[in-house]
């Protein structure tokens, strides 16, 4: 039987952001957990489910919750992680990245707070092997918006629930105080990973003068 555990954050080292607000954010984390549990434990055998239907079906409902799930685990384990623990000035080749794509960290600040203040649910950046550049993702719900390949390095959770008992309506208050909490050595050593994932399989399609990856693989 499946059974995933919710990873554990170290939220005391979080600054201007409440242990309230944060360990109730944690608990909708646990419950997408929990939901992800009982989705990947469900039987397998088609015909339990009855004929699939776009507009209702009992797959279609499935799917459509296992996405969600699964989404909303990820999303807030990064989250949560690049939070804690703050390096709080950027620093190496994430900050070569921003300057070369955002023209200044201060523009950057300024882009990613703007993305926040446009969404529902999440702002992420992300690098994109398509041009090998930084993006910042903009996705109103966990599994809407999102961009397959695409490598995220940082994520912003907007949802009202990241944010309300301490900020109530000031968002961009809360965008702020996210930001002086980016633990940017996380956030480089993500970038280090898409690399070294990126340069393996670029020597993997090489590899015999056989290409085994398919070209838009990262």
């Amino acid at each position: 039987m499946f059974k995933l555990e919710p990873m554990n954050f170290n939220f005391s080292t979080v600054k201007g952001i409440t242990e309230d607000q944060l360990m109730q954010h944690y608990k909708l984390y646990s419950g997408y957990v929990k939901k992800l549990n009982e989705l990947w434990n469900f039987p397998v055998d088609a015909r339990k489910y009855g004929e699939g239907n776009s507009t209702y079906s009992n797959m279609r409902s499935l799917k459509l919750g296992e996405t969600y799930a699964l989404d909303g685990i990820t999303l807030h384990q990064l989250y949560f992680e690049n939070i804690c623990n703050s390096f709080k000035k950027p620093y190496g080749e994430i900050l070569n990245l921003i300057t070369r794509d955002f023209k200044s960290f201060e523009n950057f600040k300024e882009y990613l707070t703007n993305v926040g203040l446009s969404m529902r649910g999440w702002a992420i950046l992300v690098i994109d092997p398509i041009d090998n550049k930084l993006h910042i993702i903009g996705s109103d719900a966990h599994d809407v918006g999102a961009l397959w390949n695409c490598y995220p390095l940082l994520v912003m959770d907007v949802y009202e629930h990241a944010y309300f008992i301490d900020f109530q309506t000031d968002r961009k208050k809360y965008i702020q105080i996210f930001i002086e909490n980016i633990n940017w050595k996380i956030v480089n050593e993500r970038l280090e990973k898409y690399y070294l994932i990126k340069s393996t399989l670029n020597n993997l399609r090489c590899f015999g003068n056989n290409s085994i990856c398919p070209i838009w693989y990262i």
